[in-house]
C-alpha cells in the first residue's frame, strides 16, 4: 500500500513541478507562489464543502444529488447550518469547478474571482470562524500588474492558473485525498523555498528537521493536549504532529503565531489543506516576543520552533519587558541584537509541567558571554535543559550554518544534561545535506537512551557545566573522533634507522663505483 502511495506522491510532485515551471515563465517564482497556493486552497475548500454536503444527501438516500449542480437560491437555505459546522459557505455558482468551467469565456474573470473570494470570507463574518478566514485571499491580487499589463492578459494568466490547479491529480475525497492536498502544498512550499533561497527559505523548515523536532517532543506519548510554535511560519512544524500522532490525538488543537502577514495567511491555508477544522487551530498574527497572542491558551504540552536567528528586538530598551513573567525569572533580557534566547525563555514559560519543547538555535547562543551566559546559567541552575543536539551544517534553506536543537523540560528526573553530536548524521543531496530516516532514528535512540556513547553522546552532570562557565556547545563535552591515522612511534623510529643504514650501504656502493670508474680512466 505504502509503495502505491509513494508512487502517487512522486507522480503528483512531477505534475506540480511541471505546472509550476510552466507558470513560472510568466511570473516571478516567489510572487507566483501566492497565486498557486491560493487557488489550490480555493479548489480544496470548494471540493471539501461539496463532498460534505453530497455525503449527507447520499446517506439520506438522495443518490443522484450533486451540490455543484444546485441553484444558488436552493443552496442559500443551507447557509446558516453549514457555517456552523464547516465555518464557511460557498454558493454552487461560486465553486472552483463552476468558475473554472466558465473562466475561458468570462471577460471579467478578475472581478468574478475577487467577488467569490470576498463572499467566502464574508460567509464567516460575525461567527466563531471569522478569524480563521479573514484576509485569507488577500495575497491573491487578481488585478496585479505582475499578472499582465491589461485585464485581458491578466485574465489569460488566471485561466492558466485555474486550469493548472484543476489538473493536479489530488484524487477523490474518499481515497484520503486530504493528504494529497496537504502534500501538494508542502511540496510547493519546499520547492519555492529552495528556489527563492533567503527570501523564501527562512520560514520553511525542511520536512526531516520538522520530523525530528516533533518526535523529540512526543517520546513515549501517543497523544498531547495541544502543540504550539511561537514563530510558526507556514505551519509545517505544527502539522508534523498530525502526521505523527494523528490529528485527533492533538486533543485541543494547533496553536502558533507568525509575524509576516503573507506567511500567516499561508499557515492558516495550510491548516485547512490538512483538514484541521477551524475550531481546532488558532494561528495569530504579530510579534510573539512583544505581543504574544496566546496567554489564555498556555501551557502547551509540545512546543516546537525554528525561530529567526539573531534578529533584533526591543530588549532592555523597553522597561516593561524585564517585568514580563516570561523573561523576568532569568533576571536579564536577551541582547537587543540577538533575540534568540528570548524565544527560548518565552517557550519555557509557556511549556506544560509534563511537556517538552524542541527549538532550533543558532550556535552562538550556546557559548557567548554577557546576558546570554546569564540566561544559560538560569536554565542550567534550574535544570530546565534536557538535551543539546549539534546538527550537521547545510540543512536549512538560505543558511549553511550548523545549528543546534535545545530540548527543554520542566520535570526531569536527573540533574544532568545530555549532549549529542549529530554533526555527521546526514547524507549529501546536491548542495544541501539532508537527514535520512536512519539519521533521525539514531538521534532519537541516543536521546531516549540518555547514555554515554563515545564521540556521539554524553550525559553531563550540571556541576560540570557550571565549571565550564555555562558553555553549552556540544564540542565542549563530546570528544570528536580522531580520524587521523594512528602512528606507532617505536616502529617509525626503527623504520628510520633501517632507512639510514640502507642509505649508508647505498652510499658505499656508489663510492665504490665512482672509484672504479676513476681507476679505469
Amino acid at each position: 500500500m505504502d509503495n502505491k502511495k509513494e508512487q502517487e506522491r512522486a507522480e503528483l510532485h512531477r505534475t506540480i513541478w511541471n505546472i509550476a515551471n510552466d507558470l513560472r515563465g510568466s511570473v516571478d517564482g516567489w510572487d507566483f507562489k501566492q497565486y498557486v497556493l491560493g487557488m489550490l486552497f480555493y479548489r480544496y475548500i470548494s471540493e471539501n464543502i461539496t463532498a460534505y454536503i453530497n455525503a449527507g444527501e447520499h446517506e439520506a438516500g438522495n443518490t443522484d444529488f450533486d451540490y455543484a449542480r444546485l441553484s444558488d437560491s436552493e443552496a442559500e437555505l443551507a447557509r446558516e447550518d453549514l457555517v456552523k459546522t464547516k465555518g464557511f459557505f460557498i454558493l454552487p455558482s461560486e465553486l472552483f469547478e463552476n468558475v473554472r468551467a466558465r473562466a475561458k469565456e468570462d471577460e471579467n474573470l478578475n472581478e468574478t474571482l475577487e467577488r467569490v473570494f470576498s463572499n467566502i470570507e464574508a460567509s464567516a463574518k460575525g461567527t466563531e470562524s471569522e478569524d480563521d478566514f479573514k484576509g485569507l485571499f488577500d495575497d491573491i491580487d487578481v488585478n496585479s500588474n505582475k499578472l499582465g499589463s491589461t485585464v485581458a492578459k491578466r485574465n489569460e494568466k488566471l485561466v492558466k492558473i485555474l486550469n493548472a490547479v484543476a489538473e493536479m491529480k489530488l484524487g477523490d475525497y474518499k481515497n484520503n485525498s486530504i493528504d494529497a492536498f496537504g502534500d501538494a502544498y508542502e511540496f510547493l512550499m519546499g520547492m519555492y523555498a529552495s528556489n527563492a533561497g533567503k527570501s523564501g527559505g527562512e520560514f520553511y523548515t525542511p520536512q526531516e528537521v520538522s520530523e525530528l523536532l516533533a518526535r523529540l517532543t512526543v517520546v513515549g506519548k501517543t497523544e498531547v493536549n495541544k502543540v504550539y510554535d511561537p514563530a510558526c511560519g507556514s505551519g509545517s512544524l505544527l502539522l508534523k504532529f498530525a502526521k505523527i500522532l494523528g490529528k485527533e490525538n492533538v486533543r485541543l488543537g494547533f496553536f502558533g503565531q507568525e509575524i509576516n502577514i503573507t506567511t500567516y495567511n499561508l499557515c492558516r491555508i495550510n491548516m485547512f489543506l490538512h483538514d484541521i477544522d477551524y475550531d481546532k487551530f488558532d494561528i495569530a498574527h504579530g510579534d510573539t516576543l512583544t505581543d504574544p497572542q496566546h496567554w489564555d491558551d498556555e501551557p502547551f504540552e509540545a512546543i516546537v520552533s525554528n525561530p529567526p536567528y539573531s534578529i533584533k528586538w526591543k530588549g532592555d530598551s523597553d522597561p516593561i519587558l524585564i517585568n514580563d513573567p516570561r523573561f523576568s525569572p532569568a533576571g536579564v533580557l536577551a541582547p537587543k541584537s540577538k533575540a534568540d534566547l528570548a524565544f527560548i525563555m518565552h517557550s519555557l514559560s509557556w511549556l506544560a509541567t509534563n511537556g517538552t519543547a524542541a527549538i532550533v538555535c543558532f550556535p552562538g547562543v550556546m557559548y557567548r558571554g554577557g546576558a546570554e551566559q546569564k540566561i544559560r546559567q538560569y536554565l542550567i541552575d534550574n535544570n530546565y535543559i534536557d538535551c543539546i543536539i549539534q546538527l550537521p551544517d547545510n540543512l536549512f534553506y538560505g543558511t549553511s550554518i550548523a545549528t543546534c536543537i535545545m530540548v527543554l523540560k520542566k520535570s526531569k528526573n536527573d540533574n544532568s544534561t545530555l549532549f549529542i553530536d549529530a554533526s555527521k548524521e546526514f547524507v549529501k543531496v546536491t548542495n544541501n545535506n539532508k537527514l535520512t530516516q536512519e539519521n533521525i532514528d539514531n538521534i532519537l535512540k541516543a536521546y531516549i537512551g540518555r547514555k554515554d556513547i563515545p564521540h556521539f553522546s554524553r550525559l553531563v552532570p550540571n556541576s560540570e557545566i557550571v565549571e565550564q562557565n555555562y558553555n553549552l556547545s556540544v564540542s565542549t563535552y563530546v570528544e570528536q573522533e580522531d580520524t587521523r591515522e594512528k602512528i606507532d612511534i617505536v616502529a617509525l623510529n626503527a623504520e628510520i634507522e633501517r632507512i639510514v643504514a640502507r642509505q649508508q650501504v647505498l652510499r658505499d656502493e656508489i663510492d665504490k663505483i665512482i672509484a672504479e670508474i676513476e681507476v679505469g680512466e
